[in-house]
């Protein structure tokens, strides 16, 4: 009677450690789970930021283009210009010369 007595008292109390033992670790496993769910989370928020700012640069990189084309454009009308001028001033000196 002592003999099962103390193995019902082993057995229960080994049942017990197991299961404080798994609770334990079930809560070492949601912890970690809750760790990676929020790492998941702010890895997630930072590429949107990082989506965010890519998306303004490529706006302002447009910009910047269409700004650099119009300045081209004025450039090549004011070379044209002053070829103008010089071929006219040229004639002109031919002209005088000629004269």
């Amino acid at each position: 009677m002592k003999k099962t007595a103390l193995r019902a008292s082993a057995l229960v109390l080994f049942v017990a450690m197991a299961a404080g033992c798994a609770t334990t670790g079930l809560d070492d496993v949601k912890a970690t789970a809750d760790r990676a769910a929020a790492d998941a989370a702010a890895a997630a928020s930072a590429a949107e930021a990082a989506r965010a700012a890519a998306d303004r640069a490529s706006q302002a990189a447009s910009a910047a283009q269409s700004t650099a084309d119009r300045a081209m454009s004025a450039a090549t009308g004011a070379q044209a210009c002053c070829e103008a001028n010089r071929e006219s001033m040229e004639r002109m000196f031919q002209k005088s010369m000629s004269k």
